[in-house]
C-alpha cells in the first residue's frame, strides 16, 4: 500500500482525545493495534502479563502500561474503566484432542478468552454509553467460525467471544457504541510460531509440513497473515467511516472462509 494512503503510517489523529485499551498489547497483534491507535491520536493502555515487554509496549506507544494476569478476575477487574475503546486480543493455545485435553487447561482459557472480556466491557461499557460513543474490537480468528482438530478450548473461547461482540453490539447501537470481531487466519506471531511445534507433534509432520499442510491449508492466499494488516482493520473499525459496522466479524482469512 502506497504509505500516503496508510493510516498507519501516515495518520490523520482522528483518535486524538480518545482512550484505548488494548489485552496482550506487548508483541503480535495486540502491540500492532496498540502503536495503530497510538499513531491515530489514542492515549493506549497496554495490558500484557510481562512487565518487561508491557513496559517496552507503553512506551513505544506513548502510553501506559499495567501488567495483568486475564485469568485472575479481581486483577481484571483493576484495569481502567474509563475509555473509549476496547480491544479484546489476549489470548493462549493449547492442542491437543478433546479426550486428551486438560480440564484445567480448558477452563483457563475460557477464563483469559471469554471472561475477562466480558468483566472488561462490564466495567468500560457505561462509560461509553454516557459519552455516546465507544469502538470494541475482539480479535477472534477464523477460528470463530470454523473448526479445527485439536483446538477445542480455542475454538470454543473464540465462538464465545463472536457471541459476546453480537450481543453488545446491539446494546450498545442506541449508545453510540460498535461491536465487531475481527477474523485472522495464521498470523504472523509468538503465539503461532510457538503452535508450530505443537501442531507438528499433534499431526505427525514436520515444522515446515506444518506451515504448508495445516495452517495454510485453507487458504487461497498461501502466506502467513502480518500483525501490522490486522491492526489496520482494527484501525478502520475504529475510525470515522465505521458508525454503521456492528454486530459483524470480519475475515481476514485469505480465503479460507469462501470454501
Amino acid at each position: 500500500m502506497d504509505s500516503m494512503q496508510d493510516p498507519v503510517a501516515r495518520p490523520d489523529r482522528y483518535l486524538t482525545g480518545r482512550t484505548a485499551l488494548v489485552t496482550g498489547a506487548a508483541s503480535g497483534i495486540g502491540l500492532a493495534c496498540a502503536l495503530a491507535l497510538a499513531a491515530a491520536g489514542s492515549h493506549v493502555h497496554v495490558v500484557d502479563i510481562s512487565a518487561d515487554e508491557a513496559g517496552k509496549a507503553a512506551a513505544a506507544a506513548g502510553g501506559s502500561a499495567h501488567v495483568v494476569d486475564l485469568s485472575d478476575a479481581r486483577a481484571v477487574d483493576s484495569l481502567p474503566a474509563d475509555v473509549d475503546i476496547v480491544v479484546n486480543n489476549a489470548g493462549i493455545q493449547h492442542i491437543d484432542a478433546v479426550h486428551d485435553f486438560p480440564p484445567d487447561r480448558f477452563a483457563l482459557m475460557q477464563r483469559i478468552m471469554v471472561e475477562a472480556p466480558f468483566r472488561i466491557l462490564h466495567r468500560t461499557l457505561p462509560g461509553m454509553y454516557e459519552r455516546g460513543w465507544g469502538r470494541v474490537v475482539n480479535v477472534s480468528s477464523v477460528h470463530g467460525l470454523r473448526a479445527s482438530l485439536y483446538k477445542s478450548a480455542y475454538v470454543t473461547a473464540k465462538h464465545a467471544l463472536e457471541g459476546l461482540s453480537k450481543v453488545v453490539a446491539l446494546e450498545g447501537a442506541p449508545h453510540g457504541v460498535t461491536s465487531n470481531c475481527v477474523n485472522p487466519a495464521y498470523v504472523r506471531t509468538p503465539l503461532v510460531e510457538r503452535q508450530i511445534a505443537d501442531q507438528a507433534r499433534a499431526h505427525g509432520l514436520s515444522e515446515d509440513e506444518v506451515i504448508g499442510r495445516v495452517m495454510l491449508e485453507h487458504t487461497a492466499v498461501k502466506r502467513l497473515i502480518e500483525p501490522e494488516e490486522v491492526a489496520r482493520a482494527v484501525l478502520w473499525l475504529c475510525g470515522p467511516d465505521t458508525s454503521y459496522i456492528t454486530g459483524t466479524s470480519l475475515a481476514i482469512d485469505g480465503g479460507w472462509t469462501a470454501h
